[in-house]
C-alpha cells in the first residue's frame, strides 16, 4: 500500500496545511512531538509526502470525530505500527511453515 509515489516528499508545509486545512505551525508541533517527521531539502526545508498527509488526516479524524486527545493519538499510532509489524511477522512465519510443510510432504511421497 506504501508505494514509492506515496512516500516520496512534495509538498512544503505551508501546501501541506492548506491542502489539510489546519495551520503551519500544527504541523510543526506535530514533528516537534514526534508524532511526523517529514523529510528536508538540502536548504532544510520541510517536505511532506502524501503518506505523511495520510498520517496527518488520521490524526485529524482521532481527535476532531473521536475526540480522542493528542497523547491518545500518539498511543493508538504507535500500537498501529506495532500491530502492523506483528501482522507482517505473522504472514512471514506462515510463509514459512507452509515451505516447510511442503518440503515435508515431498520426502514421505
Amino acid at each position: 500500500m506504501n508505494t514509492e509515489k506515496e512516500k516520496r516528499p512534495r509538498y512544503v508545509i505551508s501546501i501541506a496545511a492548506e491542502m489539510l486545512g489546519t495551520q503551519t505551525y500544527t504541523l510543526r508541533y506535530y514533528e516537534k512531538i514526534g508524532i511526523i517527521k517529514p523529510a528536508r531539502s538540502s536548504g532544510n526545508i520541510r517536505l511532506y509526502s502524501d503518506q505523511d498527509l495520510m498520517l496527518i488526516r488520521k490524526v485529524q479524524t482521532l481527535m476532531d470525530e473521536l475526540g480522542v486527545n493528542l497523547a491518545g493519538v500518539e498511543v493508538i499510532l504507535r500500537m498501529s505500527l506495532q500491530l502492523a509489524e506483528l501482522q507482517k511477522d505473522k504472514e512471514e512465519l506462515e510463509r514459512k511453515l507452509e515451505i516447510l510443510q511442503a518440503s515435508i510432504n515431498q520426502e514421505n511421497c
